[in-house]
């Protein structure tokens, strides 16, 4: 009888409390199920083959840019907070290298099709009235790369001369980069407004289609 005693309460709790008779275990609970979708997700992850067929000139390049950035804000922490002694053309140059990823981004997003844009009026209007707005709209976004392009290349000849603050490098070198920029930006929304047109509808009329895209 002694060792009885000792063994129940063990027994309780190793196995937690018996359910009563006549009910059955309650089912696993939310957080049950969502810590299985969660580790559902990581085996489907481990069976995705990565391909990077979907990567064009400017994704490398952009991503080039950011990596250098991203060394020169180590370095500026490193030596100033490490060595004690900051070297302040890092600021600089990050700086101008976040203006490269931003604009070299942007040309990106065209190619993707992902810059703000709302298509919640597309929903109720009549298929011909959304073809010709689609087609406005793209025609309107191309033109205004192009005039983007040739007030960027007249900012260069103005004021392309103009030194750094701390490398007295030329800053014409963060101007051009801005201007291929624009370029690429004109390219590719010139691109996506032939694709438009040849398959008759845009990302504003028919969203659904450009889903498998992220």
């Amino acid at each position: 009888m002694h060792v009885n005693a000792k063994a129940a309460p063990m027994a309780a709790v190793n196995h937690g409390p018996t359910p009563a008779p006549g009910h059955a275990a309650s089912p696993p609970g939310p957080h049950q199920s969502s810590v299985d979708e969660i580790v559902h997700s990581f085996e489907e992850a481990d069976h995705h083959e990565v391909s990077l067929a979907g990567y064009a000139p400017e994704d490398w390049i952009c991503l080039a840019i950011f990596w250098t950035m991203a060394g020169l804000v180590f370095l500026q922490f490193f030596s100033r907070y490490v060595l004690n002694d900051s070297y302040a053309w890092t600021e600089e140059l990050a700086v101008y290298c976040l203006i490269g990823v931003v604009f070299l981004g942007a040309a990106m997003c065209v190619r993707a099709c992902r810059h703000i844009q709302v298509d919640f009026l597309y929903r109720y209007l009549p298929k011909p009235v959304s073809r010709v707005l689609s087609t406005l709209i793209d025609v309107l976004r191309t033109a205004f790369f192009g005039y983007a392009v040739w007030l960027t290349y007249r900012y260069i000849v103005l004021v392309g001369d103009e030194p750094m603050t701390t490398l007295f490098w030329n800053k014409s070198y963060v101007y051009w980069v801005a201007l291929a920029g624009f370029v690429m930006m004109f390219l590719r929304s010139l691109q996506v407004s032939v694709q438009n047109w040849r398959q008759g509808y845009s990302i504003l009329e028919n969203p659904a289609a450009y889903e498998s895209l992220d």
